[in-house]
C-alpha cells in the first residue's frame, strides 16, 4: 500500500477538501482527485463523498481512517529511528498561532528560519480563536493557555507576564489608581473577554475584580494603541506592550498590586503523532527565540517594580 496515497487520504479527511489537501501536498486538485480515485479502485471501496466544495468520509472511509493513521505514524516512527541527523525537515508545516503575537514575534523571525530549512514550507494560520489541532490538521500550535488537556504534548516557551498600563496623559488627567477598588472610577480597556483581573495584594493574597469595560476590543494590539491614545487603563501582556513601556508611551498604572497570571506560552502538538523532523526543528527554533527570559521582558523588571 502506497504511503503517499494514505497520506493524501488522511489530509483530505482532515481538511474536508481535495483542493486544500492538494495545496498542502504540492499537488494539483485534478491530480489529487485522480490519485484518490485510483487508490479507491485498488481498495475496492469508496472512502470519500465528493462535492465541488467539500469531501466527507463514507462509512468505509470512517472505518479505514484509524488504520491509515496507524500506518502513517508507524512509518514516521520508523524513519525517526534511523537517527535525527538523517531526517531532513521537508514538506509543509501547518502552524496555528495567536494573531497579535504571531505578527509581532513569529513573523519577524521567519526569514532566518526559512533560510535555515529551505526544503520546508510553512502554512501559518493566525487567529485568536482556539483551533482544533487534529480537525484542522495542524502540526503544531503556539498558544497562551493554562495547560489542562493531556491529549497534547507541550513544550514551555515563555511566561505570560502581565501589567496594568495607561498613558502618562491619562494618569495626569484622571490620576493613578491606588488599589484595585479604585478601578471602578476609571475607564478600563479590555481585550476580548478578559474582564476578570486578578491582583496579588500586599499580604500575598489574591484579589479578583470583575471589570466593567469602557472599551472592549478583540485584539490586544488595538487595545494597546487605545491605551497609548489616553483612552483608559488596560491589562496588557508584556510581549504586547514592552516597547511602549520602554519608550514611555505607556506607564505602569498600579505597580503596588502586580497582576497574577496562570498562563504560559506553549508549543503544542497532538500526543498521537510522532514528533516529525519538521515539527521538532520549528519548536526548537521557538525555544531558541523565546526561551529563558524572553527578549521582550529584558530590562523591564526595575521599571515595573520602581514605578511610583
Amino acid at each position: 500500500m502506497d504511503l503517499g496515497d494514505l497520506n493524501l487520504f488522511l489530509r483530505i479527511a482532515r481538511l474536508g477538501s481535495i483542493s486544500a489537501a492538494a495545496r498542502d501536498l504540492g499537488l494539483t486538485p485534478a491530480g489529487a482527485s485522480a490519485r484518490l480515485a485510483a487508490f479507491e479502485r485498488k481498495l475496492g471501496a469508496r472512502l470519500l463523498h465528493r462535492t465541488t466544495r467539500q469531501a466527507t468520509l463514507t462509512e468505509d472511509g470512517i472505518a479505514f481512517l484509524p488504520h491509515a493513521e496507524h500506518v502513517i505514524l508507524a512509518a514516521e516512527a520508523a524513519r525517526a529511528a534511523l537517527g535525527r541527523e538523517q531526517a531532513t525537515p521537508r514538506g509543509t508545516l501547518r502552524v496555528a498561532a495567536p494573531a497579535s503575537f504571531a505578527r509581532m514575534h513569529i513573523v519577524p523571525g521567519l526569514a532566518a528560519f526559512c533560510r535555515r530549512y529551505p526544503e520546508l514550507s510553512l502554512d501559518l494560520r493566525i487567529s485568536d480563536s482556539i483551533v482544533d489541532l487534529v480537525e484542522g490538521a495542524f502540526d503544531v500550535a503556539v498558544r497562551y493557555a493554562e495547560l489542562r488537556d493531556t491529549s497534547f504534548v507541550a513544550r514551555r516557551l515563555a511566561p505570560d507576564r502581565r501589567v496594568l498600563v495607561a498613558s502618562p496623559e491619562y494618569i495626569e488627567r484622571r490620576g493613578r489608581p491606588r488599589t484595585p477598588d479604585d478601578l471602578a472610577e476609571h475607564t478600563c480597556l479590555v481585550v476580548g473577554t478578559l474582564d476578570l483581573w486578578t491582583f496579588r495584594g500586599k499580604d500575598g493574597a489574591q484579589i479578583e475584580r470583575r471589570i466593567t469595560p469602557g472599551l472592549r476590543i478583540n485584539d490586544g494590539s488595538a487595545v494597546r494603541d487605545a491605551a497609548c491614545s489616553g483612552l483608559g487603563v488596560a491589562l496588557m501582556a508584556t510581549w504586547c506592550a514592552a516597547d511602549e513601556l520602554r519608550s514611555g508611551a505607556l506607564v505602569p498604572a498600579l505597580p503596588e498590586y502586580p497582576l497574577v497570571s496562570t498562563q504560559t506560552l506553549w508549543a503544542l502538538y497532538p500526543s498521537s503523532r510522532e514528533l516529525a523532523p519538521k515539527v521538532r526543528v520549528f519548536i526548537d527554533w521557538l525555544v531558541e527565540r523565546f526561551g529563558g527570559q524572553p527578549y521582550w521582558d529584558r530590562g523591564l523588571e526595575s521599571m515595573l517594580e520602581n514605578s511610583p
